[in-house]
């Protein structure tokens, strides 16, 4: 992995510690935030490296709402699980009341 793309993931991950309990944010509002609007793939892939790093990836979803990076979590259901377990709606794999619940980086940080 290049250097600048290790930066890169580090940035996101200090980003999504900084999610509050109870709220989310999308891989795209993160991308926004660090000045690289059309990466929000990129941090999909830094959410799905960063297990083992004190990261609350469940916080972050796709711009829908979807619980789009589910299966990177052990367990069937553990994305969801970890969601409800701080009060935020889940049916579907999809986050009810979304805009509610949306933490945007650019807006609090």
């Amino acid at each position: 992995m290049k250097p600048e793309t290790l930066s890169f993931y580090e940035k996101v991950y200090e980003v999504a510690r900084l999610i509050p309990y109870g709220r989310v944010t999308s891989y795209g509002a993160i991308a926004s935030y660090l000045g690289a609007k059309r990466s929000a793939r990129l941090v999909g892939y830094a959410m799905n490296g960063s297990h083992n790093k004190d990261v609350p990836a469940h916080r972050v979803v796709n711009r829908k709402g979807l619980l789009t990076g589910k299966h990177h979590f052990e367990g069937t259901n553990l994305m969801q699980q970890l969601l409800e377990s701080e009060g935020i709606k889940v049916k579907e794999n999809q986050i009810r009341d979304f805009e509610t619940v949306f933490w945007d980086p650019q807006k609090h940080l």
